[in-house]
């Protein structure tokens, strides 16, 4: 329902008007209500908040261009409906009403009913226009600013990363120097102790040949030496080789495999001890004959595992190890398993790759530098290790390559 206010001091002209619009505007209702005086009319537009006022220039207690003014100030922005009636040949007049936001104008005597309905109706429809314009205008430029604001927090984020990676590039930058100081440092050292350990294993031994000594535990003595210097100088070598993997210029290309030759490499490199515990090496390449890998690192990772086998073995069987390829998820896979001694990986787990880790030390001599080597081949090539294992039972190292 449209409710239209009519202002005119003159009855008769009210209900001229009146008729005019009749009940029906358009496809809507409508609710008309009167006022004679410019009082009334304030008061009226109070109370009703009319969807159009039709406005007389004459008023007893003010003019229509006053009133005008004054219900400007009672509406809000941009939402006023006026028609200013007008006498006959004052377009002066009504060219100030439209300036000063009245939406049209009739001449007194000059419109039928046909007029007065459209010129309303136009002046209601161009009202809801224009506040619906007022309402995006407003959302739009509440999304503007939300899109500001939001640049801002992006530029601000960005600023934050950008401080961020560069924290972050001198850190790795320093790190990275700080690995190489060790790593130069470790393999210089490992170097240059080389040879004064394997003196030092010279002279004990040319004491022991040639001097003599009453203390009955001196041969115990001499055995406690000699052993503590073969650990110390295999330390040294063990050292040696890690830091030589860290310094190689390049990594090594990748190439097709065979993996059956590179067990047989392997196991002859290691007959000694495969002969001397009376190992059984079973090999089963069928799923996976070849693979794409980095040979050297290949054999190095094969012969770690295997050498492992055999000296962690069950004191009440001879070890028995099985070497395996698999598929798994379209990755290759390399597993060793073993009936050694086992690992309990509730308590080791954890440290099963860490430098000079070791959990059996009663079994054989070692320095734990063998799974730590392998775990970084493997991982520099984009790879893991998962370790199933039950002790007294075995182990089985999984590489996925």
């Amino acid at each position: 329902m449209k409710k239209i206010l009519l202002i005119d001091d003159n009855e008769q002209d009210r209900e001229l008007y009146r008729r005019f619009l009749g009940k029906q505007l358009g496809h809507e209702r409508i609710l008309i209500e009167e006022a004679a005086t410019g009082e009334e009319a304030l008061a009226q537009f109070v109370a009703v908040q009319p969807d159009c006022v039709l406005l007389d220039y004459n008023l007893p207690d003010t003019d229509g261009l006053g009133l005008l003014a004054q219900l400007k100030k009672l509406a809000p922005i941009n939402s006023l409906c006026v028609v200013m009636i007008t006498g006959g040949g004052n377009e002066t007049l009504a060219v100030r009403a439209l300036n000063m936001g009245a939406l049209d104008y009739l001449v007194k005597q000059q419109f039928d009913p046909e007029l007065l309905t459209k010129t309303v109706l136009h002046a209601i429809e161009k009202n809801e226009w224009r506040q619906y314009q007022a309402r995006y205008h407003h959302e739009l430029q509440a999304i503007n600013q939300q899109l500001r604001d939001s640049l801002e927090v992006v530029e601000e984020t960005r600023r934050a990363l950008s401080t961020k990676n560069e924290e972050l590039t001198s850190a790795n930058q320093q790190l990275a120097r700080t690995n190489a100081d060790l790593d130069n440092f470790v393999y210089a050292a490992s170097h240059d102790l080389k040879q004064p350990v394997n003196n030092l294993r010279g002279l004990f031994e040319e004491l022991r040949d040639t001097a003599t000594f009453n203390d009955p535990a001196a041969p115990h003595m001499w055995r406690m030496a000699d052993d503590s210097l073969r650990v110390l100088a295999t330390i040294i070598t063990d050292l040696a080789t890690v830091v030589q993997e860290e310094r190689l210029p390049a990594p090594e290309a990748a190439e097709q495999v065979d993996l059956a030759n590179v067990a047989a490499e392997v196991t002859q490199s290691l007959r000694p001890q495969i002969l001397d515990t009376e190992a059984r090496i079973y090999c089963d390449f069928t799923a996976l004959p070849t693979l794409r890998y980095a040979p050297r690192n290949l054999r190095t990772i094969l012969l770690n595992l295997l050498a492992n086998a055999i000296k962690y073995r069950h004191p009440d069987r001879p070890p028995q190890v099985s070497l395996r390829t698999r598929l798994a998820a379209g990755q290759p896979v390399l597993e060793v398993e073993d009936n050694g001694l086992g690992i309990d990986l509730q308590r080791h787990g954890g440290e099963l790759f860490q430098l000079f880790r070791r959990f059996h030390p009663e079994a054989a001599a070692g320095t734990g530098v063998g799974l730590f080597l392998v775990n970084r081949l493997v991982q520099a090539q984009g790879g893991h290790i998962e370790v199933v294992s039950q002790p007294e039972v075995g182990t089985t190292f999984s590489v996925f390559l």
